[in-house]
């Protein structure tokens, strides 16, 4: 928190990805006025953990995410949605669960976080039945035409530390082509630390300011005009509002 004060960041949503860890979430969020949270279950881990759905009914952690998502920190659902790269959990599982917390979304009134990795025709099918549901591509890392896909539905796009990355021209591409009310940029940490401190294996929220850097360079404005512009659209994405620090 000290080192992304420093670094200019003043506003963080952290994210679950299994029940367990979205409670961490929400103490962490209850601890600090400027964090807020998503609670859900990652495909990844829709194995282990939702097995149960099989059977026809909910699932005890989608009752205990359920339970959550009263809690005025909690601002989305998510992680949650489908990873064809991983063999970790079925598929048929993962597009269930991904169906069941698009219901809570619905029912909350919640935005959703999305994890998508090689599944973009099938998460899109299924958001094909939620059309009230605002959805963020959470860490895009897909193809120009798939941004275009995401975009045309009105979804968000949130670039990460792969955007940063020097072979990465056509994740760059896709950056620029993205509207700019539909632009956020991120961490996924612990994950992907970006440029220029790739070799960090931990990646922290101080360091969003080298992908703010790097996104801002692509689309050809300034740093400052780039961080206020993705501040706002996290607030209005999130209905939160970010206690900006005071110029000097």
């Amino acid at each position: 928190m000290k080192n992304a004060k420093h670094a200019g960041v003043h506003g963080f949503i952290t994210i679950g990805t299994d029940p367990d860890d979205d409670a961490a979430a929400i103490e962490l969020a209850q601890r600090f006025a400027n964090v807020w949270c998503a609670v859900g279950v990652h495909p990844n881990y829709c194995g282990e953990l939702m097995g149960d759905v099989t059977d026809g009914t909910d699932g005890d952690s989608l009752h205990r995410i359920e339970a959550m998502l009263s809690n005025p920190r909690v601002v989305a659902v998510g992680e949650c949605g489908l990873d064809y790269h991983y063999d970790r959990s079925p598929k048929n599982l993962q597009r269930r669960v991904f169906m069941k917390q698009l219901e809570l979304a619905v029912r909350f009134g919640k935005p959703v976080v999305i994890h998508c990795r090689e599944a973009v025709d099938d998460t899109l099918a299924i958001l094909a039945d939620f059309p009230k549901v605002r959805c963020d591509f959470h860490c895009f890392t897909g193809t120009i035409e798939e941004a275009r896909r995401i975009t045309q539905r009105g979804y968000m796009l949130g670039f990460t530390g792969p955007v940063t990355f020097k072979k990465n021209d056509s994740l760059r591409q896709a950056c620029i082509g993205t509207p700019q009310d539909q632009l956020l940029i991120e961490t996924d940490a612990p994950y992907l630390s970006p440029e220029p401190v790739r070799n960090e294996r931990v990646n922290q929220p101080a360091f969003v300011l080298h992908v703010a850097r790097a996104v801002a360079l692509a689309r050809g404005i300034s740093l400052e005009a780039l961080g206020e512009l993705t501040t706002r659209n996290a607030e209005r994405f999130f209905g939160i509002q970010v206690e900006r620090a005071a110029k000097t």
